[in-house]
């Protein structure tokens, strides 16, 4: 079997070896994260009597942003666990007597770098943003449209910000009886409505209930004194501000990058510089993790060559990311304050990634500039038995 074979199937091998470990890792440290970030939901689920099911669609749409924080991360951490297990069982020592350089063995590596670093961008330009777009939608009709249909006999359900519904009993075809309706939503108005029975609507501006025979109580700010209105007929509007068809107006994490970097009118002056910085981390971050691969692959591979193996040049690579990572967060959070440093961003993450890869580059550059063009490196053309 000719060399070039050799290589294709080493580097098949190392390259699943890689890919197998980055999604596992990726996967659980997501699961994680998903796990630990979800519970903050669990109180806006419970007081709306929503479903599992409801928990989990809400929830799942926060993970793309997972994946796109943690996947520089998990890359650096598989590639220097795989390669470190690779040297410990002297694959690496077998691969390099067959002729392979140190940037040959690190290609797999670099392969799995450039594709983690597209799905970065895919992540951060594109899906990222419509999955919390579709998350604050979903959040937006919790609060103000599907809720208020949810109404559980016996429970105090909080369906928006200061408004509480008491039901005593809801009868198959859709007959609330007993109401109990706390309305805080303007401060300076509180009301309590009590009513003998009611249905819910969709209205044109969302969820309403249409109350019959009660009364409605309010404290007059002015004189303080009780004001008490019988009914027999009363529509009362169920949303957050009683217009739940009003427009939303959409965070930054859901922006494009074009919105960013020209920030829409309702921005106001002094979010502007953080908005164009939002826009230059999702277009820099993702730089980084070629720079993290080239790290981990400059801790395993280079070196001298000890029996035992070495833990100094791994401590090394892990102590350089977290110095790495740690500027990254001074650095956004200088350049959202000061868009003069917006640089720093994108010094932070090519740097890293131009030097390593200088360096593993180098010496096969200079070894083919030393045995000429048209000669092989050592290894090379060599019959593998």
């Amino acid at each position: 079997m000719r060399s070039g074979r050799l290589v294709s199937h080493l580097d098949r091998y190392i390259f699943r070896q890689l890919a197998v470990a980055l999604v596992a890792v990726t996967g659980g440290l997501t699961a994680l994260i998903w796990l630990t970030q979800s519970l903050r939901f669990v109180k806006l689920v419970v007081d709306h009597g929503l479903s599992f099911g409801v928990f989990l669609g809400l929830t799942a749409l926060l993970v793309p942003g997972f994946v796109a924080v943690v996947l520089p991360i998990t890359t650096f951490v598989v590639i220097q666990f795989v390669y470190h297990r690779l040297a410990g069982d002297r694959e690496l020592t077998v691969m390099r007597a067959a002729g392979r350089s140190d940037f040959a063995l690190a290609r797999p590596a670099l392969v799995l770098a450039i594709l983690a670093t597209m799905a970065g961008y895919a992540l951060n330009l594109w899906i990222v943003p419509a999955s919390f777009r579709g998350f604050e939608n979903f959040q937006w009709e919790i609060r103000n449209r599907l809720a208020a249909f949810l109404l559980q006999d016996g429970v105090f359900t909080q369906v928006s910000t200061g408004l509480t519904v008491y039901v005593r009993a809801r009868t198959q075809d859709g007959v609330l009886h007993g109401i109990l309706i706390d309305d805080a939503r303007n401060p300076h108005a509180e009301t309590t409505v009590l009513a003998r029975e009611g249905r819910m609507i969709n209205g044109p501006d969302g969820a309403q209930v249409v109350l019959r025979d009660g009364s409605r109580q309010q404290v007059d700010p002015r004189s303080g004194r009780l004001e008490l209105l019988t009914f027999r007929r009363n529509v009362l509007d169920l949303s957050a501000t009683g217009r739940a068809n009003a427009a939303r107006i959409p965070g930054m994490a859901e922006m494009s990058v074009g919105a960013l970097l020209h920030p829409p009118p309702f921005v106001s002056a002094s979010d502007r510089p953080r908005w164009r910085a939002e826009a230059v981390k999702r277009l820099s971050s993702p730089i980084s993790t070629l720079g993290y691969a080239a790290i981990a692959l400059l801790s395993v591979l280079t070196g001298t060559f000890r029996r035992h193996g070495s833990l100094v040049r791994p401590v090394a690579g892990i102590g350089v990311v977290v110095v790495l990572v740690a500027l990254q967060l001074g650095f956004g959070d200088l350049a959202s304050r000061n868009n003069a440093l917006l640089g720093l961003l994108w010094a932070e993450s090519i740097a890293p990634a131009a030097v390593g890869l200088a360096l593993l580059l180098g010496p096969a550059l200079r070894r083919r500039r030393r045995l000429g063009p048209g000669a092989l490196p050592p290894g090379q053309g060599m019959v593998a038995r």
